[in-house]
């Protein structure tokens, strides 16, 4: 059990999805950057990496709902 009341393998799922989350929004950012500056390949790039920080999450989540019972 972490000082936080919940278990440490919780915490520790949460503390990645928040992680991850920010993740996703700033390559959300970093593909618009791209984009004004014409750069497709870093535009595609920056994409695929939000998607699959956003399916990461979704993983996260499941994990998170099984032990904690949502």
């Amino acid at each position: 059990m972490s000082e936080t009341g919940v278990s440490n393998d919780v915490y520790n799922l949460v503390s990645i999805l928040y992680h991850d989350l920010q993740g996703a929004e700033n390559y959300g950012r970093y593909a618009e950057d791209a984009k004004r500056s014409g750069d497709e390949e870093l535009v595609q790039f920056f994409e695929e990496m939000e998607q699959q920080d956003r399916q990461l999450s979704q993983r996260i989540l499941g994990l998170l709902r099984s032990r904690i019972g949502g």
